[in-house]
């Protein structure tokens, strides 16, 4: 919706013919170019030569001297308007940006400092420079949506407390925590602590740590400490609490289920420990807990030593990251000795996982896999949770448009794939809580180690939280040394005490060389050339294919981080899949795109055609991928929901995923071959299936037909082909 008035303050932004003023879009939105373009006009009319976003120290003294407070005595008509747009940009009545100061601003400004909760500091109706800095942000200081009036009144009360100090700057009033709320709240602890200016710095460190030591709190105590205590519990979201400057009874509740919920000892007290657990993502850092995690193997003599210095349960890596020199996983018998000495374990799944860039859906699909898989190799039980790894500091709109997609696949994946797991999460409290509130994970553990991560600083902690890191430490000595990370276990997850035997995985596929390329394609275009099946085109029904023998050769090779964790899953050699796929995409006509529409028209109502045909990549009939998959479901195979192959609702919704989302497609042909394995009555698909059965599988997928021998004749060449290329990475 457009808003006239910021049109208006638009076009006065854009009246500026300065070099270091951006011309700014008339749309009637705010925003912070906006804030941004008001304050280089303000340092522009204060004298400041070189332009900056940035309303610093440089801009605040200027203005502090050449307008220390601006009213209707200041007479400067661009320094008004600057205030009227800021107004309007923020949603208060700026009087029209004609370069008065009118009672309709004077009341704006007015209403403005009592939201800011700084009426009682900056009496009257006069822009002061802390004012006027905090009115050229996008900050708000009413309650916006999802916010709460406790926490809204601390922060007036911060405000109004703490402006005359030099570095304390107004913080937002909109009802919400966040990092520079926290920050304002340390400010305010070392204030009351006494400490000046030049030494306050917002930051939870030893002098502030000790000035709280000095100040505990219990039942009687009154004053602005138990105020500050009070907004510290506000602002973590504990339920029942109240901002008050009395410590009574309902406070003393309230502190002993925080307590209880982040594992600190239940005194009801404002003791530091508590304190500090309020006050940064760590809490005191010098705590023990009884759980680890490690990337160095535990052996005899360092179980000896976890085990003596109080742990209980350890964490350890399910995979090494590719191409990384460090030998993080589980270790051979590992897990057996961890159990011998009385060691629970929890399984995390962390290749890389460090940036934005990583996460994704695809990548999501791909995590699941193969975290399944080595859980399974490595003989964690149904009922382990695997904790998948967020390892770096991301922002809201970075979970949103990456962490949220990639574990909506995890959790799908895993939920078809290796349904008798259970999905945790490893990252920063707002990374770990975004993700839980959508029920992708069930626990979470939290890096708070990681205190300046913005998803930690201003975030309670997760409700489903089951580990909290909150140091490195060296424990044991000689070869029992090891480096840990030293994590509080809330008791949510016990971790694992016992485990099915290892399950070899030498002899199973991985990733392609795609060093090999040229040279797989040149022997697939011979093999097809043979077979009449030139580069493109061809005799018969190959004159009418729209892909090319190249084309389909780099489609399978692009899917191979699929197809790669699928055979892996179902334990059954990546030819099975990579040959009908191979297939099908060379075949693909111009028949297949008309049988799709008359799919589409029978199900949208508008025509009479067929319910059903092959599509996809892999060229799957739903009527056959819901046969297969549900074979698969029953035989435990993998997890998912029964589906009617008779009803046109379940053969449309399968159609569509098979038609539109390749990776389903994909994920559906090694099904296929399990059901169609059991169905002609041969055993299901493993590394050690013979060429003559695979061939039959691979008939099967082609229909019961006499033209399925063919097929699976052609298939079984194809299948010598990738072999010859695959077999000597499994050694």
């Amino acid at each position: 919706m457009v808003d006239e008035m910021v049109v208006r303050a638009q076009r006065f932004i854009n009246s500026y013919s300065v070099a270091g003023i951006p011309k700014v879009a008339e749309n009637g939105k705010t925003g912070w170019p906006v804030m941004y373009a008001l304050t280089r006009a303000l340092q522009y009319e204060l004298g400041i030569t070189a332009l900056s976003d940035s309303f610093g120290p440089t801009t605040l003294a200027a203005l502090q001297s050449r307008f220390p407070v601006v009213d209707a005595g200041t007479r400067h008509a661009n320094a008004y308007r600057i205030v009227q747009s800021a107004l309007y940009c923020k949603g208060y009545d700026g009087g029209n940006i004609d370069g008065t100061f009118n009672s309709r601003v004077s009341t704006a400004v007015t209403r403005l400092k009592q939201d800011m909760g700084v009426s009682a500091a900056y009496p009257g109706d006069g822009v002061t420079p802390k004012v006027f800095k905090a009115l050229l942000t996008m900050d708000a200081y009413v309650t916006l949506s999802g916010g709460g009036e406790q926490i809204r009144s601390v922060q007036q009360w911060l405000n109004g407390r703490h402006q005359a100090r030099r570095n304390f700057f107004i913080i937002p009033c909109d009802g919400h925590f966040s990092r520079d709320v926290q920050k304002a709240l340390v400010y305010a602890i070392q204030y009351e602590i006494g400490m000046g200016d030049d030494v306050a710095n917002g930051v939870f460190g030893p002098g502030t740590r000790d000035g709280i030591r000095a100040h505990p709190l219990a039942t009687g105590s009154t004053g602005t400490w138990v105020s500050l205590f009070s907004a510290a519990l506000v602002f973590n979201q504990r339920p029942g609490v109240a901002f008050t400057s009395a410590f009574g009874s309902d406070l003393a509740a309230a502190v002993r289920s925080f307590q209880a919920f982040v594992a600190l000892p239940v005194t009801g007290t404002g003791d530091f420990a508590t304190w500090a657990s309020l006050l940064v993502s760590t809490g005191d850092a010098t705590r023990r807990g009884t759980a680890a995690d490690c990337v160095t193997e535990v052996t005899a003599d360092r179980a000896v030593a976890l085990r003596a210095a109080g742990y209980r349960v350890v964490g350890r890596y399910l995979a090494n990251a590719p191409g990384s020199s460090l030998n993080k996983q589980i270790q051979p018998g590992e897990l057996q000795r961890l159990r011998s000495f009385g060691l629970n374990s929890f399984p995390i799944y962390q290749t890389l996982g460090g940036s934005a860039d990583y996460f994704s859906h695809q990548q999501g699909v791909a995590d699941a896999l193969a975290a399944v898989q080595r859980a399974r190799h490595h003989g964690y039980r149904p009922g382990t949770r695997i904790y998948f790894a967020v390892d770096f500091d991301a922002l809201d709109h970075q979970v949103t448009e990456g962490v949220l997609p990639h574990f909506r696949a995890i959790a799908a994946t895993a939920a078809q794939y290796g349904a008798e797991y259970r999905v945790g999460i490893y990252g920063p409290r707002n990374v770990c809580s975004r993700v839980a509130a959508e029920g992708l994970a069930d626990a979470s553990f939290v890096s708070d180690m990681s205190t300046g991560f913005s998803g930690n600083l201003g975030y309670p902690m997760p409700a489903n939280w089951a580990f909290d890191q909150i140091s490195t430490i060296s424990v044991g000595s000689g070869s029992g040394a090891i480096e840990i990370d030293n994590n509080i276990s809330s008791g949510r997850d016990p971790g694992q005490s016992s485990y099915d035997p290892e399950v070899p995985d030498s002899a199973l596929d991985v990733s392609f060389d795609p060093a090999k390329r040229d040279a797989l394609l040149a022997d697939v275009r011979a093999y097809l050339e043979g077979r009449g099946v030139p580069e493109t085109g061809g005799d018969g029904w190959q004159a009418l294919t729209l892909n090319s023998t190249t084309e389909a050769v780099d489609v399978v090779l692009a899917l191979d981080w699929l197809i790669t964790r699928l055979a892996r899953s179902y334990r059954m050699r990546k030819a099975l899949i990579q040959c009908p796929l191979l297939w099908e995409y060379r075949a693909y006509n111009v028949g297949d795109p008309a049988a799709d529409a008359l799919v589409r028209q029978y199900h949208e109502g508008t025509g009479v055609g067929p319910a059903d045909s092959s599509t996809g990549l892999g060229q799957v009939f739903a009527r056959t991928a819901i046969t297969a998959t549900n074979h698969c479901v029953r035989q435990g195979v993998i997890g998912g929901q029964l589906r009617n192959p008779d009803a046109d609702a379940d053969l449309w919704e399968v159609w569509q995923k098979l038609n539109g989302d390749p990776v389903y497609n994909v994920g559906v042909i090694p099904a296929v071959h399990v059901w169609g394995a059991a169905d002609i009555g041969v055993a299901r698909p493993n590394p050690l299936t013979n060429e003559d059965d695979s061939r039959r599988i691979m008939a099967r997928y082609n229909g019961t037909a006499n033209s399925s021998v063919g097929y699976g004749v052609a298939m079984v060449d194809l299948y010598r082909i990738f072999e010859r290329y695959q077999a000597p990475l499994r050694s």
